[in-house]
């Protein structure tokens, strides 16, 4: 009899894993029971755990903010906002009329449905009324987030103010390497014909991705017709896959900034199929196994220069998959 036990068990095993299995393909198409891809903010101690495209819209989020100027605190309202009322997904649907990041209502003059299921306007709509309620920055993250939204449960904010904290801490460079993801590193096969100004239409869409969530940049790296000299042996810019952003001079604020579009780029790595990023003598790669996140950036023993340079202290290097 135990026997017949043991083999009812085996086989519900293998059932449940088949079942599984098929779950996890019926919604990603490709995902696998053993795939890891995801991403994590640890600040003071506080980590939050979060998939792919929660970690591409928070980072959209903060990113909104930093472009208008905002202080942090605005991101963490707007964060802890986003996650208490859709979990930080984009959802076409809601309580009566709500829909998208925040859940905002056309029917209370928001906007249209297909304005605020685009994430920028509707997180460009948060922050209007943010910046309209005197002295949020000072206010507790429930009192302010409730101040916009109106909510029909004002204390349910402050379940998530940490995680809004957390992640907007990460994501505005006030805390460096505070945000890292496991991405697998592959991507379907694409063109490496050169644009006119010397990048892969990958590196393209990476360089127009930045500037339309950051504002005028100042790039390098590329040039028409592509790099031939100032590079290491085997760099990517040579491929014309690889994009500098120079944060100049070396100081404080601009290594915050710096790694604020470091960890924007590492939430989107998936989707914008980055390679490496490196910045500060740190240096973060797609495809590592799961929780490797930043590590210790070796410069070649070979090279010579200033070491800021080499270090990317006053830059952030991108490149993109082949």
């Amino acid at each position: 009899m135990r026997r017949a036990w043991t083999g009812v068990f085996v086989v519900l095993g293998v059932l449940a894993v088949a079942v599984t299995s098929f779950v996890l393909l019926d919604r990603g198409g490709v995902t696998t029971i053993l795939d890891t891809s995801g991403c994590t903010a640890e600040v003071d101690g506080h980590r939050v755990e979060l998939d792919l495209e929660q970690a591409e819209n928070a980072s959209l989020i903060t990113a909104v903010s930093i472009q208008r100027g905002m202080p942090a605190r605005a991101a963490s309202i707007a964060l802890a906002t986003a996650y208490q009322e859709s979990k930080l997904y984009n959802i076409d649907y809601g309580d009566r009329d709500s829909v998208g990041l925040f859940q905002q209502r056309p029917s209370q003059g928001w906007g249209t449905v297909p304005q605020l299921m685009d994430p920028v306007f509707a997180t460009n709509a948060f922050y209007d009324a943010l910046a309209k309620v005197d002295g949020y920055e000072a206010m507790e993250i429930t009192v302010a987030a409730q101040t916009v939204q109106r909510s029909a449960f004002p204390d349910a904010y402050a379940d998530h103010e940490r995680d809004g904290r957390a992640l907007a801490s990460a994501l505005t460079g006030n805390s460096p390497e505070a945000l890292w993801c496991d991405v697998r590193g592959d991507a379907d096969e694409a063109s490496d014909e050169l644009d006119p100004s010397g990048l892969v239409p990958r590196a393209v869409v990476v360089r127009e991705d930045l500037e339309a969530r950051f504002g005028s940049l100042s790039l390098g790296g590329f040039e028409p017709a592509g790099v031939s000299t100032g590079h290491m042996e085997g760099s990517a810019h040579y491929e014309g896959r690889a994009i500098d952003v120079f944060f100049r001079p070396v100081n404080a604020e601009n290594r915050k900034r710096g790694w604020a579009m470091a960890s924007y780029l590492v939430a989107n790595a998936d989707r914008l199929a980055v390679s490496t990023i490196i910045f500060d003598d740190r240096i973060w790669q797609a495809g590592r196994r799961a929780g490797d996140g930043w590590r210790d950036y070796r410069v070649p023993s070979s090279s010579r220069g200033d070491r800021a340079i080499l270090e990317h202290r006053d830059h952030v290097h991108v490149d993109v998959l082949r």
